[in-house]
């Protein structure tokens, strides 16, 4: 590559490494209200009350059937005209932990719903008080089985941060966006990003294959 310059690839480093940082933050406490914010949703849709029920599944649809950018804008430059305000980081954690948590609770639904029964009868044959049944003897057999699930949205909520540069957060892409405007060279940093989620979101699916074949065995 004849117009490659790797001096414009150095001057990128320290704010590709402040980006890094800051993704990888976006995306842990992102994929935690996701996988805390689901268990939540599935319980309410797997409500014995209809007045539980009904309204989650409300929500829940309507989230999940709007773009995430669309969230993210209503968050972060609608609800300021109600009082509600926060910066443009949590905006943007809370979107995404927000919008997949309404996919992990289907996840979660799926995997409840494929314990057998014969489990419930015997925690119920064994008198287990009920948050005991759930917590000892479903969730752990249900969270087992949708393991790889959980984290191939993990995968996707990586790939998904990048629209997080429409509200000015500086995760990877809007590093390499400034970068790029200050120096008028975009082809090294905006592939250095590129690169560097290949080099997460790759082996990190591999690593979900490996322990998908092992909790299948």
């Amino acid at each position: 590559m004849s117009n490659w310059d790797w001096s414009a690839v150095a001057d990128f480093m320290p704010r590709f490494w402040d980006g890094v940082q800051l993704t990888l933050q976006i995306l842990a406490l992102g994929s935690l209200l996701s996988f805390s914010l689901g268990l939540v949703w599935a319980f309410g849709l797997l409500s014995a009350s209809r007045f539980v029920r009904w309204p989650v599944n409300v929500v829940t649809e309507f989230i999940r059937n709007t773009p995430l950018l669309v969230q993210l804008f209503f968050l972060f430059f609608v609800l300021p005209e109600f009082g509600v305000q926060f910066s443009a980081v949590t905006t943007g954690t809370v979107a995404i932990g927000l919008h997949y948590s309404t996919y992990t609770a289907q996840v979660y639904k799926a995997g409840i719903d494929a314990v057998p029964l014969g489990q419930w009868e015997a925690a119920t044959a064994l008198s287990l008080p009920r948050h005991r049944t759930w917590f000892a003897v479903i969730l752990p057999q249900a969270i087992r089985r949708i393991v790889p699930a959980l984290g191939n949205y993990v995968v996707s909520m990586l790939k998904d941060t990048p629209l997080l540069a429409g509200i000015s957060v500086l995760e990877l892409l809007q590093q390499a966006r400034l970068e790029s405007a200050a120096t008028f060279q975009y082809t090294e940093p905006l592939t250095v990003v590129g690169i560097a989620f290949i080099l997460i979101a790759y082996p990190a699916s591999l690593l979900l294959r490996v322990l998908e074949r092992r909790l299948v065995r």
